[in-house]
């Protein structure tokens, strides 16, 4: 049987979209029921090995019910629902957050390299945005009930634009989306990254590259 050119062309368009799919799907599908994390494993996997035995609390998680404290540097606090905290997500691709923010407070730029993440406005005002590669800034502020999404991987900040508290709950399509601070990451990495890069890299001398670190150091 002779295959035609739009034959060819359709077999072609159906297998890139299979492999897009395969690209940006977050974490791979579950091939049991469920697959509890035994947290204290010393075997390494790409995600936690199932535990033998497990119960209803391995599912549970009561953490994002009250505000976090928000009185720190930057005015804002993280509390993930991730797999660290409900066992039972492993496997499952989602999991969850609560950002808390002080009057002005700012949850710096950063990014998630395993997923997609969308937040819902609980109270309060923020101004949110993500920047592409080609470095283009798409922002917006959202107010009470309103959705906004940063893609996958994108550096991205949220800012409480009022006098008062703000809070949104985040949803993620990992289990463990991971976060980096680009700040943090950048100038308070263990080994140090040299101060003669970063001077070089923000266009600054060693001796605020010296500063910035002093400022952004773990507190012993």
């Amino acid at each position: 049987m002779e295959i035609g050119p739009r034959t060819v062309a359709t077999v072609v368009t159906v297998m890139s979209f299979a492999i897009f799919l395969g690209i940006v799907s977050a974490d791979p599908d579950m091939l049991q029921d469920v697959c509890v994390a035994d947290l204290a494993s010393k075997v390494k996997v790409n995600g936690f090995p199932c535990k033998a035995d497990f119960n209803e609390t391995d599912f549970f998680f009561n953490g994002l019910a009250k505000p976090g404290l928000t009185n720190n540097t930057l005015g804002s606090l993280v509390t993930g629902a991730n797999v660290q905290k409900i066992p039972g997500l492993n496997t499952l691709g989602v999991s969850m957050a609560r950002i808390d923010y002080a009057p002005f407070g700012l949850n710096p730029p950063h990014t998630h390299p395993r997923a997609t993440e969308m937040v819902f406005v609980l109270y309060g005002e923020l101004h949110v945005g993500f920047i592409t590669t080609a470095n283009v800034l798409v922002a917006k502020t959202i107010k009470a009930g309103e959705i906004f999404v940063f893609p996958r991987g994108l550096v991205h900040f949220q800012k409480n634009v009022q006098h008062a508290p703000a809070a949104v709950i985040a949803a993620f399509n990992s289990q463990l989306p991971g976060t980096q601070a680009i700040a943090t990451a950048l100038f308070a990495a263990k080994p140090t990254v040299p101060d003669d890069v970063l001077a070089k890299a923000f266009q600054i001398d060693t001796k605020e590259v010296k500063m910035i670190k002093a400022k952004l150091a773990p507190k012993s």
